[in-house]
């Protein structure tokens, strides 16, 4: 599986995984909710399971995926915007609908 990261979500996201609430945990992109043929996603700390993939990105960060979950997930990119309002925008570009969490 693939994932995207750009340059302010790695490196917000570094800063999260150094935080001590991470406590050694890693990222997941979860499904917040499914619709159709599209989903809508969000982060969160979380230990790998025997059902994760460990997905290296081109950032130097490694974020978890639930292969179960490998139709939606496959291709997410995750972008932090400063405007218009600061946060995380998750999307998957092979499922052609956004899903949105603020940090």
């Amino acid at each position: 599986m693939q994932v995207k990261i750009n340059r302010n979500a790695a490196k917000i996201m570094n800063k999260m995984l150094q935080d001590e609430e991470s406590e050694g945990k890693m990222l997941r992109v979860i499904i917040t909710e499914v619709h159709g043929d599209h989903a809508h996603y969000a982060l969160q700390f979380d230990h790998p399971t025997d059902h994760d993939e460990i997905v290296k990105t081109d950032k130097g960060i490694d974020i978890l995926l639930d292969k179960r979950d490998a139709e939606y997930l496959d291709g997410v990119w995750i972008q932090f915007f400063y405007v218009p309002e600061e946060g995380f925008v998750i999307t998957n570009p092979k499922k052609g609908f956004t899903g949105h969490h603020h940090h």
